[in-house]
């Protein structure tokens, strides 16, 4: 009897929820409260960041030209002059740090990851990694000076590059290694499925397909060697010339950089240089920007693929249990 009663009710006899927003009830009120405090605190968090790129665009801005990136740094009075040498030998480190970390990285990575990730050895080269993570940047250049400067008796652009080496391997390695283990088990197994050795599913399925992580490292790493100071005025100094003489590069000698020549000028007394300064940081940050964004963008596409990965993995799950079924 209550079955048939409730069926004979009409549908305006029946009270629905309210579903109408009230921002006065307790959940909505402490859910608005809560709201306002996030986006205030990440709009703070944001300030300094915005701060300094509108200060640097506003000094910086002011003598951008094709004549900063093609002339050298001007003397103590002399007017105009660029910063072309410094962005060439930034470059040439940072390409240094990269041929020397990159590889040692990714094959450190292929051991801690895939041949032995529970052995002591690989225990020991996580904490190691870790450890020179937090490595200032200065030590790094000692160690450059002593090992490097030392015995060749010069400053030098291979100096710094090994210095920024030094700093980018714990890098590399640590995201190389992440990257790698993020690969799905069932790529693995198929692969050894079909035939495949260790050695081809390393290089053939797991390298490849961690691809943009190890790529993410590599750009973050780049990003943070390109703006050392420290360790650089151990190791290649600074120096008022190009690296290429008549067409010959000359590596072994006293070499310019970005930040190196942003510390320089930044405290002279000379209204030139220090607007010269103020470009060059402008051109740094921006160039560390780009990078950082790349970075961005290609973990995006990382975290599409093994997604993608995972989806296909379920449903073929959900199909191998209907057939079971």
């Amino acid at each position: 009897m209550p079955q048939e009663a409730a069926l004979l009710l009409e549908p305006e006899d029946v009270a629905g929820p309210d579903l109408k927003k009230n921002l006065l009830e307790p959940r909505s009120l402490v859910n608005g409260i809560v709201n306002v405090l996030i986006w205030s605190m990440c709009i703070l968090a944001c300030m300094p960041l915005f701060a300094v790129l509108i200060m640097l665009i506003f000094r910086g801005s002011a003598r951008l030209s094709w004549s900063i990136l093609t002339e050298l740094p001007p003397t103590a009075f002399e007017m105009g002059g660029g910063f072309g040498n410094a962005i060439l030998g930034t470059v040439v480190m940072v390409g240094i740090g990269m041929l020397l970390s990159v590889p040692l990285g990714i094959l450190a990575a292929v051991f801690l990851a895939e041949l032995g990730p529970e052995s002591r050895i690989a225990a020991v080269a996580r904490f190691c990694a870790k450890t020179l993570t937090g490595l200032p940047s200065i030590l790094a250049g000692v160690f450059a000076y002593a090992a490097v400067v030392l015995a060749t008796g010069t400053y030098s652009a291979p100096a710094g590059g090994i210095a920024l080496a030094l700093l980018m391997v714990p890098t590399v390695i640590l995201t190389a290694e992440e990257a790698m283990k993020m690969v799905p088990r069932i790529m693995k197994d198929a692969a050894h499925g079909i035939g495949c050795t260790h050695t081809q599913v390393i290089t053939k399925v797991v390298v490849p397909t961690a691809m943009p992580g190890i790529i993410t490292g590599v750009i973050l790493a780049v990003a943070r060697a390109a703006g050392e100071t420290a360790p650089l005025l151990f190791t290649a100094l600074f120096s008022g010339y190009w690296l290429f003489h008549g067409g010959h590069a000359d590596f072994m000698q006293p070499t310019a950089s970005l930040a190196v020549l942003i510390y320089n000028f930044s405290g002279m007394p000379y209204e030139n240089q220090i607007e010269l300064a103020w470009t060059a940081s402008l051109f740094l940050v921006f160039m560390v920007l780009v990078l950082n964004l790349l970075s961005r963008a290609i973990g995006q596409r990382k975290t599409g693929v093994v997604t993608m990965v995972m989806v296909v993995r379920k449903m073929m799950g959900k199909k191998e249990q209907g057939e079971s079924k």
